[in-house]
């Protein structure tokens, strides 16, 4: 369902739902090994969907996969982490 965009120096995280863009979760590459959590949005009406907790989980699999960590500036990533420990392996 969480879909990624990426090039060589940002990317996102989004959620479509017919044909669009609901969700988004922004970031940026800090060197080879770090991306930069910067910006959480989702659309009004979607409120308690779990889309911002679906983005965030999805970026932890993002840097499992890559072997990168992640650095969460936006205060609604850097919430999820703080009440996700098993998501700590990445911070």
């Amino acid at each position: 369902m969480v879909k990624l965009e990426l090039n060589n120096k940002n990317g996102f995280f989004y959620i479509e739902e017919n044909g669009k863009t609901e969700a988004k979760m922004t970031f940026v590459f800090a060197g080879e090994d770090k991306i930069i959590i910067d910006h959480t949005e989702v659309n009004p009406g979607n409120n308690g969907k779990g889309f911002g907790k679906m983005m965030v989980q999805k970026a932890v699999e993002f840097a499992r996969e890559k072997n990168i960590k992640i650095i969460p500036l936006c205060p609604f990533a850097k919430s999820v982490f703080d009440k996700t420990p098993e998501f700590k392996d990445v911070l």
